[in-house]
């Protein structure tokens, strides 16, 4: 069997990480096993917290939604259950925006929940 030397692809996967790494302070940059590790580190937070993002919104708009709901004497669980027997199809996101932006809107929104 013939020997590899590996020059090439060696180099360009010990790039591919240190491109990644950039940024990173002393030899977390600059060392390949070092920046390996700090690189394998920051992919799996990156993950895990692209996850916990849509949590924190989710908590957010729901936060929104009941103050909102609670002006017009509705709590946040009265709200959405209201909502889905008036088959109004509007997620968590968009009510969040309206009762923000658009009082007067979530207060229609408000009384179709009130209504059904």
């Amino acid at each position: 069997m013939p020997r590899v030397k590996r020059g090439f692809k060696a180099r360009r996967r010990r790039n591919k990480v240190l491109k990644l790494a950039k940024g990173y302070v002393g030899g977390r940059r600059k060392l390949f096993r070092t920046a390996t590790e700090t690189v394998d580190r920051a992919l799996s937070f990156a993950f895990r917290d692209r996850k916990a993002k849509k949590r924190e919104f989710r908590k957010l708009w729901i936060v929104r939604i009941n103050a909102a709901a609670h002006e017009h004497g509705l709590s946040y669980s009265r709200l959405i259950s209201g909502l889905k027997k008036a088959q109004v199809a509007l997620d968590r996101k968009v009510l969040a925006d309206i009762a923000v932006s658009d009082p007067a809107g979530f207060a229609a929104v408000a009384k179709m929940a009130k209504g059904a």
